[in-house]
C-alpha cells in the first residue's frame, strides 16, 4: 500500500510487492534519445508515440494564433528553442478533455528573465469552475474518476521541452508507476498542494510558452531569443521488478469466464541523463537523476 500522484491527484493506491529474491536486477543497453531497442523491456511506450517536434510538426505553425504573434514580437523571442509532443492511445473519461483545457492555460505564459515557473500555478487549481472534469487516478486496482485526471501529461510533455531547450529544471517529480506515453524517466507528475513541475528560465531574454491537444496528441513548444543546444537522452536500467496478475471478481461475467482489464507492467530502476552540445562549445553530460518505479499488476475480471 502506498500513495500515488496520477493526473495531478493524491490517491491510495494498493499493489503487490514482490519480495527482494523475486526482484530481477538486470543491466541494460543505455538508450540514447528516447529511442527504443529489441532489449526494452515490456511495459516502455512505443516511441512513435512520444518524439521531439520539428517547426513542422507543430500544428500552428503554418498558421499561427494571433496571440502568439503578438507575444513572439512583444518578447522577441523569435524561434521555436524546445518542442515536443506525446500521443495517449487510449484516454479514458474526460482524460482529453483535461488535457486540452489545462493546455489552454499554458497557451501565452510569458517567463520573465531569471523567472522559475510552475506548473501547478498555471494550470491549477483543477476544480469545475475551471473547466475540469472527471478524468482517470488510480485507487487500488481500478481507475477512479477524479477532477482534473490525467493532466500530468501537460508536466510531462513540457518537462521534455525544457530539457530540449537547455533550461534549468527546479523540481521535477516522477510517477509512482511508469506512464503509457513517455518512458520511465522521462515522465514528470503533479499534484495539487504536493508535488510540482517548476523551470528556470536561465536565459537573458523572456519565454513564451503555447501548446495544444489535438487528435489525442499534446504538442508544447518554448520560444526564445537563443539558439538551443543539441540534445541525446540516455536511459539505463539498472533494476527490473517484474509484475503479477490480480485476479477480482465481476458479478456481471458469467460463471467462468474471464475478462482481462489490464496488462502487467513492471517497475524499473532508472538512471537518466543527457549529452548537452552547446553550439560552440564541447558537449557536457547533464546528469538528470535515478528514478524508481514500482509495477503495475495486471487485472483479469472472472464470474462469481
Amino acid at each position: 500500500m502506498f500513495l500515488l500522484y496520477w493526473g495531478g491527484v493524491l490517491v491510495l493506491a494498493i499493489v503487490p510487492f514482490l519480495s527482494r529474491q523475486e526482484a530481477m536486477p538486470a543491466i541494460l543497453p543505455a538508450l540514447a534519445g528516447g529511442e527504443r531497442s529489441q532489449c526494452d523491456p515490456p511495459g516502455f511506450p512505443d516511441p512513435q508515440l512520444y518524439e521531439s517536434a520539428p517547426p513542422w510538426l507543430i500544428p500552428w505553425e503554418a498558421d499561427p494564433p494571433q496571440e502568439l504573434k503578438r507575444l513572439l514580437q512583444e518578447t522577441g523571442a523569435y524561434r521555436v528553442v524546445g518542442a515536443f509532443r506525446t500521443t495517449l492511445l487510449h484516454p479514458l473519461l474526460e482524460e482529453e478533455h483535461n488535457i486540452a483545457e489545462a493546455a489552454r492555460y499554458l497557451q501565452g505564459k510569458v517567463i520573465p528573465p531569471g523567472q522559475v515557473f510552475s506548473t501547478l500555478r498555471a494550470i491549477g487549481p483543477f476544480t469545475a469552475e475551471r473547466g475540469y472534469r472527471d478524468g482517470p487516478s488510480y485507487v487500488g486496482h481500478r481507475v477512479v474518476p477524479s477532477l482534473g485526471g490525467g493532466v500530468c501529461k501537460i508536466s510531462t510533455t513540457l518537462y521534455n521541452a525544457v530539457i530540449l531547450a537547455g533550461l534549468q529544471v527546479v523540481e521535477r517529480n516522477p510517477h509512482g508507476m511508469p506512464v503509457p506515453y513517455v518512458p520511465p524517466g522521462r515522465d514528470a507528475t503533479i499534484a495539487w498542494g504536493a508535488l510540482d513541475f517548476r523551470f528556470k528560465n536561465s536565459q537573458p531574454m523572456p519565454l513564451v510558452l503555447w501548446a495544444q491537444h489535438r487528435d489525442r496528441t499534446l504538442t508544447i513548444a518554448i520560444y526564445g531569443a537563443y539558439d538551443p543546444p543539441q540534445i541525446s537522452w540516455h536511459h539505463e536500467i539498472v533494476g527490473i521488478v517484474p509484475s503479477k496478475d490480480v485476479r477480482l471478481p465481476n458479478p456481471l461475467l458469467p460463471k467462468g469466464e474471464e475478462r482481462r482489464i489490464g496488462d502487467q507492467i513492471p517497475g524499473f530502476t532508472v538512471r537518466s541523463w543527457v549529452t548537452e552540445k552547446w553550439p560552440g562549445l564541447p558537449a557536457e553530460t547533464r546528469f538528470l537523476g535515478i528514478d524508481h518505479y514500482r509495477p503495475l499488476a495486471g487485472i483479469v475480471e472472472y464470474g462469481p
